[in-house]
């Protein structure tokens, strides 16, 4: 069978909103990962034959193929097409997907996937709210009494028995990791350095929501974000994020012939349907169907990447799966580094990776909760023999 491999991976500092990103144009901001991924790998552009990202908001300047304005605005050949993908949270997760799929059907030999998301520019809401109409007909809402993902949340919080106390110490937890992870340099690899010109000119090499003062006394004082009754805060949230990621995937012996270095390949994907209600739970039973397809089990997984959405989210997951909490998220999550929705899959990737090579560790699970009920799934393998 041909296998996929990741031979290269980048993101960008991830910027919180109305920061230090907030003037790049998303399609800039995604052209900018684009040229880095490829200027890292030694390529030519030329020989890239699909390009496939991640974008949850797709109006305004995300509008119209994203993927494809992005790879223009980077000068890449037009011959190289390239598509836009929306599978909410989980987009640039399922991009990834799809990239390897191309290659392992005998399609393609070189494929790019990633993901691009300006919060700021774009906020969440905007494809509602600008209309026309309402995505969500009567039919719909006579059969699912649907809600926001906050109110998601406490709900799953709720049934999996997580308290407000064990939410807001593991937010803490994700901004000392981060925090930690940056000082040490563990993130300095996986990100390219952006300019940033307002008056004066900076180069941003660091995500910008991460607060390592962060202490359980502070978060635990926030108030409920969603329902006044409700343990949902903004402390135990992801961040609103601007940013991008994208990862270059080559068939194995292609990416040999080429002299490039295999890092990982994927073995197995999969994505699941869970009740849109309950719609965060989806990394649980995603979780346990990647594990069969790849024919493993819990404890052959040295690192997971649980999109931290909520914190009841990962901690849902770790209540039900009994996984090893020391092997989740070991550099922080989402409530510290942000959710820029469309790039967050491509983002946990770049984390992954590139932690698995510092460890030098094996196999590596990564699954996110998406909006309307869904959970994906990847697991990567750096033995590639």
């Amino acid at each position: 069978m041909r296998e996929a491999v990741i031979v290269e991976a980048v993101r960008t500092p991830l910027g919180r909103r109305n920061g230090k990103l907030k003037d790049l144009h998303p399609v800039v901001l995604g052209s900018m990962v684009l040229q880095e991924l490829l200027k890292r790998a030694g390529i030519d552009p030329k020989l890239v034959e699909d390009v496939v990202f991640g974008n949850v908001m797709q109006t305004g300047e995300q509008a119209v193929n994203i993927a494809r304005n992005a790879w223009l605005t980077a000068g890449f050949p037009v011959e190289t097409p390239a598509t836009t993908v929306d599978r909410q949270c989980g987009s640039s997760q399922q991009a990834i997907h799809f990239a390897a799929n191309l290659i392992q059907s005998g399609i393609a030999d070189i494929t790019v996937a990633g993901g691009v998301e300006s919060m700021t520019r774009v906020p969440m809401g905007s494809t509602v709210l600008q209309g026309p109409g309402n995505p969500f007909p009567p039919e719909l809402l006579e059969t699912y009494e649907l809600v926001p993902q906050g109110i998601s949340a406490e709900l799953v919080a709720r049934k999996y028995g997580i308290d407000r106390k064990a939410m807001d110490e593991f937010s803490v937890r994700s901004h000392h990791l981060a925090a930690e992870a940056t000082e040490k340099g563990y993130l300095r690899s996986q990100i390219m350095p952006v300019e940033i010109t307002n008056g004066t000119t900076e180069l941003m090499d660091r995500d910008e929501g991460i607060r390592a003062n962060a202490s359980y006394e502070a978060v635990s004082q926030l108030q409920p974000a969603f329902n006044p009754q409700h343990s949902i805060t903004a402390g135990n949230s992801s961040q609103i994020t601007d940013g991008a990621a994208a990862v270059l995937l080559v068939e194995k012996q292609k990416a040999l012939e080429l002299g490039l270095t295999p890092r990982a390949r994927v073995i197995a994907q999969k994505v699941v349907g869970v009740d849109p209600v309950l719609m965060l739970e989806g990394p649980i039973p995603a979780t346990a169907a990647v594990l069969k397809q790849a024919g493993l089990q819990l404890k052959d997984i040295d690192l997971f990447e649980v999109n931290e959405a909520f914190a009841s989210v990962p901690l849902a997951w770790l209540k039900e799966t009994g996984a090893d909490p020391d092997k989740l998220n070991v550099n922080g999550g989402a409530i510290a580094i942000g959710h820029p929705l469309g790039a967050s899959g491509a983002r946990l990737m770049n984390h992954l990776l590139y932690e698995l090579e510092r460890r030098d560790l094996r196999y590596g699970l990564q699954t996110m909760c998406c909006g309307g009920g869904l959970g994906t799934a990847t697991i990567i393998d750096r033995q590639l023999d």
